[in-house]
């Protein structure tokens, strides 16, 4: 087994409640999420805040709700002054006598984005009021707004400032800087260091990651928030992931 998710069998109470009924999203035909460093280099602003407010959603219009933010630290972008508020995002919704949405994120992965991402909305919009997350945010034309698209970890809880998931993303955030150049042999040097702590897991897991953003995957050409959706009359991506696993065939003469 995996050694994330044998640790993650320890958190498992976490999840308090299944996450709110999201609304659907497609992804664009040929779509792959950005890795966490791409994400960190399309982010205009990286955050880590608090959840103060902000109101609910229903479950007929899981978009029709609010969080507000106050700022902890700016890990990256734009220092942020005073709350902020992200429309489209939701307070645990009270529905059928239960409250849903407290889900948290897992403290011991680094790869899969919050598993709200995959219910329909693809991306997480249900935030328990306190909880402590690193945002990654984009301008929009009405104000702040998630970066990077479907199925990134844009919003993850975070139990404290220097929890693993928010050193991860300062390191990949002085990697960016980098000259291209110097980017691989820095991320080379961090992963060997990590790895070198045998006995600690949380350090593997972290390995585990930086080996990830260094296999340097091809990423697709939209990066917008609005380009990462597909057009209805479009191919769906199982359409579209199905045609080029036969045109990858075709090419290599199976």
């Amino acid at each position: 087994m995996h050694l994330a998710r044998r640790l993650a069998l320890s958190v498992a109470g976490l999840s308090l409640a299944v996450a709110l009924p999201a609304a659907a999203c497609s992804p664009a035909p040929g779509y792959r999420a950005p890795t966490n460093l791409g994400l960190v280099q399309e982010s205009a602003t990286i955050v880590l805040a608090r959840v103060v407010g902000g109101t609910a959603a229903s479950a007929s219009e899981p978009e029709d709700g609010t969080i507000v933010l106050r700022p902890l630290e700016t890990i990256k972008g734009e220092m942020l002054s005073g709350d902020l508020e992200l429309s489209g995002m939701s307070l645990p919704v009270p529905d059928s006598g239960a409250v849903r949405g407290f889900a948290l994120s897992n403290p011991f992965e680094f790869e899969r984005a919050h598993e709200e991402a995959y219910n329909g909305a693809c991306i997480r919009r249900t935030f328990p009021l306190g909880t402590t997350a690193l945002f990654f945010l984009e301008r929009g034309e009405n104000g702040w707004r998630p970066a990077g698209g479907p199925f990134t970890r844009w919003a993850e809880d975070v139990p404290k400032a220097d929890a693993p998931w928010v050193q991860l993303v300062r390191l990949y955030t002085i990697a960016a800087g980098l000259p291209e150049e110097d980017r691989r042999p820095f991320l080379e040097d961090e992963r060997e260091a990590l790895m070198a702590r045998t006995g600690e897991p949380l350090a593997q897991l972290m390995a585990e990651d930086i080996g990830r953003q260094l296999e340097n995957v091809p990423e697709m050409e939209a990066r917008t928030f609005e380009d990462a959706f597909r057009n209805p009359s479009e191919d769906s991506a199982v359409e579209a992931s199905l045609r080029a696993m036969r045109e990858g065939a075709a090419e290599a003469g199976n």
